[in-house]
């Protein structure tokens, strides 16, 4: 008897031990949440690779550009060489005749005959209405050669010597490197009995005064930005300072429209490895026309799929040189006052010059705030999703009684709740920039106000989450690189989409796809994350912390360059 009893209690207390082990067990939503966690990162990585495979296709071989060369480098930017161009006949009425029926259907093109001095030889003078110095045109041209000259054969070495006072004269030797040059901007001559024409620089037309940078502003650091002339930029980057190391090459691209690009660097710290791997991709680059630097920045990525940025865009001329004594390299283009500086990392993203211009300490506060701020803009909203849909036992007691009572009334779930206030955002933000600037600034803040007060007096959102959205937006005004800043709000709608299919299970691994991709992703062959990921200790003095000038006697050790030391 005793024994049945014995056997009863102890079965008994087996289905205790069993119901309380079940009673830890997650339910059945718990395991397809981490279920649809395992399969969502294995479907996006898979449909990532395929769309990376079908649009590389037609990319060419290295997954940029063409895969043969199509940009020219030209070490005078007067004319290039053009195979089986026509020559200069030495005629003149032949050679004029051939100009006027290749470009003489412009009506912005003056051709200007006139005789030189008391000689009896015909010239022409061709040119483009506005885009060249008039007064210089008429002084240092027309005047000299019509006015009394010396004796003597006509040569172009004559002319150059004695008639005509410029510093840049190139000769055309064919008819299309003359007529190109002219619609690229050159004042031309025709002298008959010239087997060449004369090509004269001299610049002119409307441009716009240099001014400080409008996108990176400093309370502390020199007031200047680059212009969209790309002769005044790369005079910028000379006068920084005196040095015979600082080298620039010139290319030209664009297969109907065609502009400058400078490629700059300092030969004696540059790795000639990466330099050699960035003259590649810019010689491949195949496109009509290069209206800005955000062209060449798409066309020589690595990681066209990435939505981070893979090359660094500054107006700021002291940021370039600082760059290159990293050893990076500074890419220019004609038109445009934006310079694009790779390989670039993700740190540089959160990094502002006036780091460097203040004491280390205040350097390294700001620092940190940004990369606190920078997490903010990317998690709030998910963190917030996931703890009011999914996990609010997480949350205090205190409150999230509160939160309950300011979501009292609320009709809507918090996915459309965050969206409807995000999208609002958004929208005033983005008419804030396209609207005249003394109406913009004003129109954003009072919109925003103004549309948050409301939807909450509606009931349309908790004021709880006005606050959470404000932090997200002003989290993200506080990134200095405005590109950085519109990748971390596109990611910050996939991340609340991931929370609210997911929890927490998707806040973390959104968090961790975008590690992994960042760890995974390069620019011209430097990891994304270093010094993080590979983990290099010289380089965290300039990483999260901004460590004394003093201590700061090696360059970065991922841009292997010539010279690791930086001289004092």
């Amino acid at each position: 008897m005793n024994t049945d009893i014995e056997v009863q209690i102890l079965r008994l207390g087996m289905i205790l031990l069993l119901a309380s082990i079940v009673s830890y067990i997650p339910g059945w939503e718990t395991f397809g949440q981490a279920g649809a966690a395992l399969i969502v990162p294995l479907l996006l990585g898979y449909l990532y690779k395929s769309l990376y495979r079908l649009v590389g296709s037609g990319r060419g071989q290295a997954g940029y550009g063409s895969s043969t060369p199509r940009v020219t480098q030209s070490a005078a930017p007067a004319a290039g060489n053009i195979s089986g161009s026509t020559g200069f006949s030495g005629n003149y009425n032949t050679d004029l005749l051939a100009v006027r029926a290749a470009i003489g259907g412009n009506s912005d093109l003056h051709i200007r005959e006139f005789t030189i001095a008391d000689t009896g030889v015909r010239a022409a003078l061709i040119y483009v209405d506005g885009m060249q110095n008039d007064r210089l045109l008429n002084m240092r041209i027309m005047q000299f050669l019509m006015s009394e000259i010396p004796a003597g054969p006509l040569t172009s070495i004559g002319i150059a010597n004695q008639l005509l006072p410029f510093s840049q004269l190139n000769e055309a030797p064919s008819v299309e490197d003359f007529n190109k040059s002219v619609l690229f901007g050159h004042s031309a001559l025709l002298i008959e009995g010239l087997p060449c024409g004369l090509l004269i620089q001299l610049p002119g037309g409307a441009n716009r005064a240099i001014a400080e940078p409008v996108s990176e502003a400093l309370l502390r650091g020199p007031r200047l930005g680059f212009s969209e002339v790309l002769s005044e930029n790369t005079s910028m980057l000379r006068r920084q300072g005196f040095s015979d190391q600082l080298e620039m090459k010139t290319y030209r691209a664009g297969s109907s429209i065609q502009k400058d690009m400078v490629l700059a660097y300092m030969k004696d710290i540059v790795n000639p490895e990466l330099l050699e791997e960035v003259k590649n991709r810019i010689l491949k680059i195949d496109i009509d026309f290069l209206a800005d630097s955000g062209y060449i920045e798409q066309l020589i990525e690595d990681n066209y799929l990435s939505p981070f940025q893979q090359a660094q865009n500054t107006e700021r001329p002291d940021r370039v040189i600082s760059a290159l004594l990293e050893g990076r390299i500074a890419i220019l283009l004609d038109g445009t006052p934006f310079a694009l500086i790779v390989p670039v990392t993700f740190s540089m993203l959160l990094q502002s010059p006036e780091d460097y211009y203040e004491r280390w300490l205040p350097g390294t506060l700001l620092r940190m705030l940004r990369f606190a701020a920078s997490f903010l803009a990317l998690m709030t909203p998910s963190l917030y999703i996931s703890f009011i849909s999914f996990h609010p036992g997480l949350i205090p007691t205190e409150l999230a009684i509160t939160l309950i009572k300011t979501r009292q009334g609320v009709p809507f779930p918090s996915l459309i709740e965050v969206l409807i206030l995000e999208v609002s955002i958004e929208i005033l933000r983005e008419a804030g920039i396209r609207l005249p600037k003394p109406i913009g600034p004003a129109m954003g803040i009072v919109g925003g106000l103004i549309i948050g007060d409301a939807a909450v007096q509606a009931g349309i959102v908790s004021p709880f989450l006005v606050i959470v959205v404000a932090v997200t937006a002003i989290s993200s005004f506080s990134i200095p690189m405005y590109s950085a800043g519109i990748t971390l709000r596109l990611l910050r709608f996939a991340g609340m989409l991931f929370a609210a299919f997911l929890g927490m299970y998707g806040t973390i691994l959104f968090f961790l796809m975008i590690c992994s991709h960042l760890t995974k992703l390069k620019s011209f062959g430097v990891p994304y994350l270093t010094p993080v990921s590979p983990f290099r200790m010289s380089d965290w003095k300039d990483l999260f912390l901004r460590a004394p000038l003093a201590l700061m006697k090696r360059r970065p050790e991922m841009m292997k360059t010539r010279q690791t030391k930086r001289k004092s």
